[in-house]
């Protein structure tokens, strides 16, 4: 097997060292028996406990940049500095480790000769492709092929695979690992499994499901290979992933006694992660879309803290959208919601709007005014109160704590429990939705588009009520007792169905809701999401269901389609190499548009990744 053999004349070095390792073992006085060798399977579960790519370093920097530049999300009104890169990161290196564990695996297989252990590499090898694919959507080209075999006998400056070179070596060792897991001589401890708990039919799923996402990468340069490559999956003995069982979803422990891998991270996120853009807020509520509140965590307006402004004599000051769900009494109190009932009404966000403008000037009192509007006295108490909705924090890490919003003087409801993270990685919605993509442009996928687009919807609902479940998050059930109107969040029955039967998500044949369902899909995946909008060109300028703004003070072109990339250091042993791949790759090192002004370069927009070269413009799909 190819996964196999890429090793061989690594493993024979050492195999043949091994002489030489009795040598340094009689140096130190040391018996070789006595010195412990790696256990395949501990192994994998290491690699299994330190896999990780939605990091807090995504989210503590990149996402924010992500959905501004797509128009996915907002931390404020559009700026001129918007567009620059500040210090974003766009490294990702998950890959790395999960092939040094694979390889190590290989090395203990060759040199003990328990070929029945491969499972365990190719399940390193699995997590290894996924992170490939999430850095090179970043990076471009990769270090791929030759890294991480320099103690094996391998280059210590390897070189970069080609994003196409890398994409078709990728679909060959998905290939190689799927034999592997059918290869019923394989013996897999389930309890040294956190993700699939051994169960390699379901690993053999995930790494086929995963040639899809090489595949809609791939379109735009190469349909044909894309389309081919869609096929072969749905034809592949192995299945993919089409129901929540399969999903690769899982949660790393229920405790730990150091670090945060039970948690995700134990670091504090708000005030980074971006908020909801109300053009998305609205567009899920007008598809009345359960996983809106998921995502977004509720407004701190409840029907107490509202009654709270009316009885201060503040009910001017009540945002607009707040007053016109708001049914009041003679003597001008709070009676009950309309329209936007709850919990609905409690999700808004943030408009798209350049600074400054007339339109921004136009909405300044009602949105972008933080002086005392939103906030109340109340004896001597005085609160004030977020009319946003955030994205969900507790959808990301395991350890924050709540606190209900509660009129001035009034109790302090928290609840401060750490709860073990569960992270979704590639569901069966994804897949789905792929797959009603695929068939749309015309690839053979063995079903129609309309029946991928349907079962993608529904099933992406239900993995991430599941995910918001698991995590406990804020009114999950539970409505904390305090309003007594508040509703509690989780998916209610018949709620898929009224979901399906709105104009904006009813099936038509428009691709654009494909897109725009796989985009709602990814809101916890910014990454994904980016990536699917560079990709698609949508949302669309014009669009009746979710546009996107083209500003007067900026081009699209001034708008960022990746991350700087900066001149290597002349001491970094890679220098020569990192150079003249930035070159083969036609970037301009040093070339950021931080503290520089949009309009001064576009390079960031002009000088694209491979897979992102034929691609539309932000906001003009095909």
């Amino acid at each position: 097997m190819k996964a196999k053999h890429i090793f061989i004349a690594l493993l024979t070095v050492c195999v043949l060292g091994l002489s030489s390792c009795m040598e340094q073992f009689a140096e130190l006085n040391q018996n070789p028996s006595d010195v412990s060798t790696p256990n395949p399977a501990y192994l994998a579960t290491r690699a299994e406990l330190l896999f990780e790519t939605n990091d807090y370093l995504l989210w503590f920097y990149n996402q924010a940049l992500y959905t501004k530049w797509s128009q996915l999300g907002a931390t404020g009104s559009y700026t001129e500095g918007t567009f620059g890169m500040g210090t974003a990161v766009h490294w990702q290196n998950t890959y790395i480790t999960m092939l040094n564990y694979r390889n190590d695996i290989y090395n203990y297989i060759q040199a003990y000769e328990h070929p029945e252990m491969e499972a365990y590499a190719a399940m390193c090898g699995v997590l290894a492709v996924y992170g490939a694919i999430f850095s090179s959507d970043i990076n471009g080209d990769i270090q791929y092929s030759e890294a991480c075999q320099y103690k094996y006998g391998g280059s210590l400056t390897p070189n970069y695979d080609h994003v196409e070179d890398l994409y078709n070596t990728l679909v060959e060792e998905l290939d190689d690992y799927i034999s592997v897991f059918q290869d019923n001589t394989q013996v897999v401890t389930a309890r040294q499994d956190i993700i699939y708990n051994g169960d390699l039919a379901k690993w053999a799923r995930l790494a086929n499901t995963l040639k899809l996402k090489i595949a809609v990468r791939l379109y735009n340069n190469n349909a044909d290979k894309a389309k081919q490559i869609a096929s072969s999956v749905t034809s592949n003995s192995a299945g993919y992933i089409n129901s929540l069982e399969d999903a690769f979803i899982f949660h790393k422990a229920d405790a730990t006694t150091g670090g945060d891998l039970a948690y995700q991270t134990g670091n504090g996120l708000a005030g980074y992660m971006s908020t909801g853009s109300k053009n998305v807020i609205d567009f899920m509520k007008a598809c009345k879309d359960p996983r809106v509140r998921f995502f977004y965590e509720k407004n701190d307006y409840n029907s107490k803290v509202v009654q709270s402004f009316i009885d201060a004599g503040k009910y001017e000051d009540l945002p607009g959208f707040v007053k016109e769900n708001i049914e009041r009494d003679a003597d001008g109190n709070f009676v009950a919601w309309k329209g936007d009932v709850e919990p609905w009404v409690r999700y808004q966000g943030i408009p798209i709007v350049f600074r400054d403008s007339p339109e921004y000037n136009a909405m300044k009192g009602e949105y972008f005014d933080y002086a005392d509007r939103y906030s109340v006295k109340i004896g001597t108490a005085t609160k004030s109160f977020g009319m946003f909705s955030a994205f969900n924090e507790e959808m990301v890490r395991g350890r924050v704590d709540f606190t209900l919003p509660t009129i001035p003087g009034g109790p302090s409801i928290r609840d401060t429990e750490d709860v073990p993270w569960w992270g979704m990685y590639l569901g069966a919605g994804e897949t789905n939705l792929y797959l009603a993509e695929m068939a749309l442009l015309g690839a053979s996928v063995g079903g129609s588009a309309e029946s991928f687009y349907n079962r993608g919807v529904q099933l992406s609902v239900q993995e991430w009520d599941y995910i918001a479940g698991k995590n406990k998050i804020p009114y999950y059930n539970a409505t904390y007792n305090y309003a007594p109107d508040e509703v509690s969040i989780e998916l209610k029955d018949g709620e898929i169905a009224a979901m399906m039967a709105t104009p904006a998500v009813k099936w038509d044949g428009s691709i654009e809701k494909v897109y725009l369902q796989q985009l709602m899909n990814f809101s916890m995946l910014p990454n994904e999401q980016f990536v699917t909008a560079r990709r698609s060109g949508y949302p669309k300028i014009g669009s009746n269901l979710l546009p996107f703004v083209k500003f007067k003070e900026v081009e699209l072109t001034a708008i960022p389609r990746r991350f700087e990339f900066t001149t290597p250091l002349v001491t970094d042993v890679m220098h020569d190499i990192r150079l003249q791949n930035l070159k083969d790759q036609g970037f301009t090192p040093g070339s950021a548009q931080s503290g520089m002004g949009f309009a001064s370069t576009t390079v960031l927009n002009t000088e694209r990744l491979w897979q992102d070269k034929n691609a539309p413009q932000w906001g003009s799909a095909k």
